[in-house]
């Protein structure tokens, strides 16, 4: 964080929906969305009032997680086109609100968590929170192209708290999901640095396609999809898995490795002149890519629920 934050121009007076976008909304629902599935995908049943109130407090662990990224990345939000209009570069919401908001909700969330459904799954969302702030946010996103790698590990967590809110503890099946998340995460910010890359330039972040340059950026995308294809295949094996998830990883799969091909063997010198429309689609595909997956696994707790498993 740099004085741009210290000095940002604060011209109005904030409404609700500016405090509720420092939350990073988008990010929340995918937050929810892979929590529950994690909560639902437990071989133990959750009081549903139990279940509605952790999945509540964990929302607002990761909006808590997002008002304090925003506090400490306002300078270089300031000058990246896709996030000049975040409420505190726009002078909608001051820096030291921001920062505020997101240490207050931390401590209501954790402790929240940890009263409605268990010591382990507060802590674990407390670490997420820690692990999302200090080493990604504050160190590892401005000093090392491995930035979204080791970072990505924060957004892989909830599907894992979520099979913590149901059983208090750990097991092999939470970290398949959370393995999933970590490996599409390169893939899927690489493709969107790849069209967006003189924002990175701009701000000073050494992404991948700053520090290595756009050929490196498709070696590492294609590889990243094939160990995560193998892993997203292999899953279907798995307790949470069944015929329905297999079905839908092969085909899912079939079309990232595709994309990622497609990236791979791209003519830098065309990259410009199309308006990088590949990359687009992938990034495009990446968004659907998880989000069926996880409801592949949504889908086969459902069956096993009913004793319809095909298989675990």
């Amino acid at each position: 964080m740099t004085d741009v934050t210290n000095a940002q121009s604060f011209d109005a007076d904030p409404q609700f929906g500016d405090y509720y976008a420092l939350l990073k909304p988008r990010v929340m629902q995918l937050v929810v969305f892979t929590a529950l599935v994690g909560m639902l995908a437990a071989p133990v049943s959750v009081n549903p009032v139990v279940g509605f109130a952790s999945i509540l407090f964990l929302a607002i662990g990761a909006g808590a997680s997002g008002a304090l990224n925003m506090w400490w990345d306002a300078d270089i939000d300031a000058v990246m086109k896709r996030t000049v209009n975040r409420p505190v570069p726009a002078g909608k919401v001051t820096a030291q609100s921001a920062l505020y908001l997101g240490a207050a909700l931390s401590g209501l969330s954790v402790m929240m968590l940890s009263l409605s459904a268990n010591l382990l799954a507060g802590f674990m969302l407390a670490f997420t929170i820690f692990f999302y702030v200090v080493p990604y946010t504050m160190w590892l996103k401005r000093s090392t192209p491995q930035n979204i790698v080791i970072g990505g590990a924060a957004g892989a967590f909830p599907p894992v708290i979520g099979w913590t809110i149901a059983t208090g503890t750990l097991a092999f099946e939470p970290w398949l999901m959370f393995a999933l998340i970590f490996m599409w995460t390169p893939p899927h910010f690489w493709a969107l640095a790849l069209f967006m890359r003189n924002d990175y330039d701009d701000a000073k972040v050494p992404m991948l396609t700053v520090t290595h340059g756009r050929r490196a950026t498709r070696n590492h995308i294609l590889g990243y999809t094939i160990v995560l294809a193998v892993l997203a295949v292999g899953t279907a094996f798995s307790a949470i898995g069944g015929w329905v998830y297999l079905v839908t990883a092969l085909v899912l799969n079939g079309l990232f490795l595709k994309g990622a091909f497609e990236i791979w063997r791209r003519d830098e010198d065309m990259s410009e002149a199309d308006n990088f429309a590949t990359e687009r689609k992938f990034f495009r595909l990446s968004l659907w890519y998880l989000f069926a997956h996880f409801v592949a696994i949504l889908v086969e707790a459902a069956l096993s629920s009913f004793g319809m498993g095909a298989w675990g």
